[in-house]
């Protein structure tokens, strides 16, 4: 028709399949860049005088798991439930490891059954869907602060607008069709109207909870700085820009549930974020043992947890 051309969309985007392509593409970055500087990257370290620069990078996780526990607690506090129950803490750091697991979403499923029995469903639902946004608003909260960078950091304040009691529904209905498989897992049907269903939140903000996730982020992001620093003491650093980088690149890891606990995604972006700014080989080795430190304080605190698993298989 004259010359025209007609381009066809897909009518429904797969965004399982984009996400999958995301983490695949960022292992490929990660993997490209590895390779090209593997003749200068080095993992040797001197113990006797990186030793405690490492262990408060380790202290510094371990803090991190237990603020993101008791964010979850004010996050469900805030739905109107109480618990008296000591074990909701303790029971939300031994299942943090079962984010490692392909899929993304085992440790939901756990915390979601251990709602369930001393509460209700519908509280563990909520509680269940919520948190990663909890998560996200802080990080993209933090990531802010690169405004005085660009005003486009403006936009990352957009989330946390809809973190409250107004327009929680709507929140909970977009995460109900972003993690449509935990609703599968759960054996729970995806409709509009199990939002519809009043809760009792007992404040317009969830201050404590949104609070206690920025201080989540952050200490991982003094991990990683502590870490960072081990190996690359220059004065040069600019911490602002560098928390910046490290909320964007966490949060992508976080959106990204075909990367276990955002292996791959979390280094390839703030790989790709940092450019040249600090060398490739030192920020590879930072990369290196951060995820080793970070993950070695999930599995130390989870491992009662996966003893009594193997325990029960036996």
């Amino acid at each position: 028709m004259g010359g025209r051309l007609f381009l066809k969309f897909p009518k429904k985007i797969n965004f399982s399949d984009l996400k999958s392509i995301f983490f695949i593409s960022s292992l490929l970055y990660f993997w490209i860049y590895f390779f090209y500087d593997i003749d200068q990257i080095s993992f040797d370290i001197n113990l006797k005088k990186n030793g405690i620069d490492l262990s408060l990078s380790f202290l510094f996780c371990v803090l991190s798991i237990f603020l993101n526990a008791y964010a979850w607690k004010y996050i469900i506090i805030w739905f109107g439930k109480e618990f008296k129950n000591k074990n909701l803490i303790s029971f939300y750091i031994l299942t943090n490891i079962l984010k490692y697991v392909p899929g993304g979403i085992w440790h939901f499923v756990e915390r979601f059954n251990f709602i369930k029995k001393i509460s209700n469903s519908q509280i563990a639902l909520y509680s269940t869907l919520i948190e990663p946004y909890f998560m996200l608003s802080g990080s993209f909260l933090l990531g802010s602060l690169g405004i005085i960078f660009s005003p486009f950091y403006f936009f990352l304040i957009l989330p946390l607008v809809f973190l409250n009691r107004k327009l929680i529904y709507l929140v909970l209905r977009r995460l109900g069709s972003v993690k449509g498989k935990v609703f599968e897992v759960l054996r729970l049907t995806n409709s509009k109207d199990q939002f519809e269903k009043r809760i009792n939140i007992i404040s317009f903000f969830p201050t404590k909870a949104l609070l206690l996730e920025i201080g989540f982020v952050l200490s991982k992001f003094i991990g990683f700085y502590i870490c960072l620093n081990t190996f690359y003491t220059s004065n040069a650093l600019n911490i602002v820009y560098l928390l910046v980088i490290f909320s964007l690149s966490w949060t992508l890891g976080l959106l990204v549930p075909t990367a276990p606990g955002g292996v791959g995604v979390f280094e390839a972006c703030l790989l790709f974020f940092v450019g040249r700014n600090i060398p490739q080989n030192t920020i590879f080795v930072s990369l290196f043992y951060f995820r080793v430190i970070s993950t070695s304080a999930d599995l130390l605190l989870s491992l009662p947890f996966l003893i009594r698993k193997l325990y029960k298989k036996i």
